[in-house]
């Protein structure tokens, strides 16, 4: 399966903290990077952090100094798991979360990229 798989949202109140884990299985020495995107109500899906293939991360600014993303398939060939942990968080954190593959595949006639979403997960902070 190459659609990765989130976990970890839930309710909590201002200031809180939540723990969100993706995990994609499949191919993993394709991918690129992976990262963490929201959608609140009414709104686009935004990004909110990225992780790549050499470990360089991308923060959205509004979740600077309060999210830290990061990977771990340390004695696991067979699947990546990236991390995202959410502290500090205000209502308007509230949304679905998706977990976010890119591969990136090189042949004789070129590079290809290839995404891929989880289903989501909801994270609702109340004040």
């Amino acid at each position: 399966q190459m659609e990765p798989v989130e976990s970890g949202g839930g309710l909590v109140q201002t200031g809180g903290s939540l723990r969100l884990s993706c995990v994609a299985s499949g191919r993993i020495s394709n991918i690129k990077s992976m990262g963490w995107y929201r959608q609140a109500p009414g709104k686009q899906r935004e990004l909110v952090a990225t992780i790549g293939r050499g470990g360089t991360t991308n923060y959205a600014g509004f979740v600077k100094g309060r999210f830290t993303i990061s990977r771990d398939n340390a004695g696991d060939n067979a699947k990546n798991t990236v991390t995202l942990q959410m502290n500090r968080l205000k209502p308007e954190d509230t949304g679905v979360y998706y977990c976010n593959r890119v591969d990136e595949v090189v042949t004789i006639e070129g590079r290809s990229q290839f995404e891929y979403w989880g289903q989501g997960t909801q994270v609702t902070v109340s004040s």
